[in-house]
């Protein structure tokens, strides 16, 4: 089980693992509501290096990026989920738009991004690439989505009672 970090913090412990010879590879994502899709995305990024890092959107750059309504669930708890897959080392919640500025801060060995992504149209591969990092497309095809599972959830008829059961 990983553990939600500070900054300061992952420093230490990303170049302690360093200096015993371990590789990170750091994953980012919004994490909103988890499915089998960041499953994957997660098994397939830890599979990249000794240690994997999650970087989390903060809730102000989830709602930039998905629009009203989102995030569904607030950051620390988003973050408390990641941490508790057994793949996942380190997770750490970011308020910058993108994943930049953690990456040129810890320079990861490994950059993973989803299958919605190539290695020529990640936007942070040329940080990547600028101080020898890699990066790395993993998970399986994108056919999960947490708008979808989202839109299914409120489309699903509610059984007789249910609403009484939940009070």
């Amino acid at each position: 089980m990983g553990r939600v970090v500070s900054l300061p913090e992952l420093r230490g412990l990303v170049a302690a693992d360093r200096a015993g010879g371990r590789t990170i590879a750091l994953a980012n994502g919004c994490f909103d509501v988890v499915h089998v899709g960041h499953v994957r995305y997660l098994a397939g990024a830890a599979a990249e290096a000794d240690r994997l890092v999650v970087a989390i959107n903060d809730d102000r750059s989830v709602a930039a990026l998905k629009g009203p309504g989102r995030p569904v669930l607030p950051a620390g708890e988003r973050a408390e989920l990641v941490a508790a897959f057994a793949v996942v080392d380190y997770v750490i919640v970011f308020p910058e738009p993108t994943v930049a500025e953690l990456l040129g801060v810890l320079r990861p060995d490994v950059h993973c991004k989803g299958t919605d992504y190539t290695v020529e149209t990640v936007p942070e591969r040329a940080i990547v690439r600028g101080y020898g990092g890699r990066t790395a497309i993993v998970g399986d095809p994108k056919a999960h989505s947490t708008r979808d599972l989202i839109a299914a959830i409120t489309r699903r008829p509610h059984p007789p009672g249910a609403a009484a059961r939940q009070s």
